[in-house]
């Protein structure tokens, strides 16, 4: 089972998460974590970028990472955005209505443009 993650900081503060690999309920424990850290070490309301673009699977446990990341993000008064999810993992969110509550951005700039303003 292939999982990557790169998390950096970029230009005004923003966290990028990069996931590559299967989302799942073995990996992602390690997306939740860097998440957590993302929120607890901002300076102000925390901006994070979670990039799908190598994400080939995702289950319900990475769905239910990425709102809790969302939720945390929002009580520190910040935002969490995605960007570029592949069709089929695309797919997830829009079947379970997902997408309603965290929209995915079709490109990085859109997102990090999301988590700024």
């Amino acid at each position: 089972m292939l999982f990557q993650l790169d998390v950096a900081t970029v230009d005004g503060g923003v966290v990028v998460c990069t996931v590559i690999g299967e989302l799942d309920v073995a990996s992602a424990p390690k997306l939740r974590q860097e998440l957590v850290r993302a929120v607890a070490e901002s300076d102000g309301p925390p901006r994070i970028v979670v990039d799908l673009a190598g994400v080939d699977f995702l289950d319900s446990t990475g769905l239910g990472v990425l709102l809790g990341g969302l939720k945390r993000a929002r009580a520190q008064d910040g935002s969490l955005a995605l960007a570029r999810a592949e069709s089929q993992v695309r797919k997830v969110f829009e079947i379970t209505r997902v997408i309603e509550i965290l929209p995915i951005h079709d490109d990085l700039d859109a997102a990090l443009d999301a988590v700024r303003a």
